[in-house]
């Protein structure tokens, strides 16, 4: 009898202990939720506090804030694209002036050349313009000779100004026509009857020009008034 008293005894221990933790723990869960909830909350009342506005006037200042806003990146934006725009202009321009000065130097790379050989072709007009067609010779092999060094000369020369013309050197002689003060330079002035002032009348040495551009002008008398 005394043991099965000691063993209810026991069991009623047990069991109200049993009872005291689950409720403990209840009670913690449930302190523990409601203090994350309420953190939570606050948390979420604050951040509305901060974003919206809490009367009108409030309203009236954000907006204009925002309004202020947009306009400055509205600006910015124009700002970039008025960049862009000049920036791709800047390029097309520089793209043109290297095509042209490319295209440049592809015809006139060989104006020094051309001008080295002008006074081999003045030598060769002048050798040629001495020596007559047809020569007064006693003897018939002295006027062979003759014909065969102006035939010669000739030859070359009609030669030389076809290389002239392959690579774009054009002679330029300028007889009876206006003075062009960007082809002709002017040795001097004479009076001519029948001429207008400012006429080409004599040439003492044509010019060349190369794809349009003087290489050299010729050397031309004007008539005056």
């Amino acid at each position: 009898m005394a043991s099965l008293k000691v063993y209810s005894v026991g069991r009623l221990v047990k069991y109200v202990t049993d009872s005291s933790l689950r409720t403990f723990r209840g009670n913690i869960y449930r302190s523990t939720v409601r203090g994350y909830s309420t953190e939570e909350k606050a948390a979420e009342d604050a951040s509305g506090d901060k974003q919206l506005p809490t009367n009108l006037e409030e309203c009236h200042k954000q907006i204009e804030s925002l309004s202020t806003e947009v306009s400055t990146l509205k600006q910015q934006v124009k700002d970039y694209e008025d960049k862009y725009k000049r920036a791709l202009a800047d390029g097309e321009n520089v793209r043109r002036r290297m095509m042209k000065q490319v295209e440049d130097a592809k015809s006139f790379a060989i104006q020094s050349f051309c001008k080295d050989l002008l006074d081999v072709a003045d030598t060769l007009a002048a050798a040629a313009e001495s020596v007559p067609e047809r020569a007064e010779a006693s003897a018939e092999g002295a006027a062979a000779a003759l014909r065969s060094l102006h035939d010669g000369v000739r030859l070359t020369r009609a030669q030389l100004e076809q290389v002239f013309s392959r690579h774009g050197l054009v002679a330029v002689s300028p007889l009876r026509e206006k003075f062009d003060p960007n082809l002709h330079e002017a040795l001097f002035q004479q009076e001519v009857e029948g001429c207008e002032p400012g006429t080409v009348v004599a040439v003492s040495k044509v010019g060349y020009k190369l794809h349009e551009r003087c290489v050299r002008p010729a050397l031309v008398g004007v008539s005056k008034g």
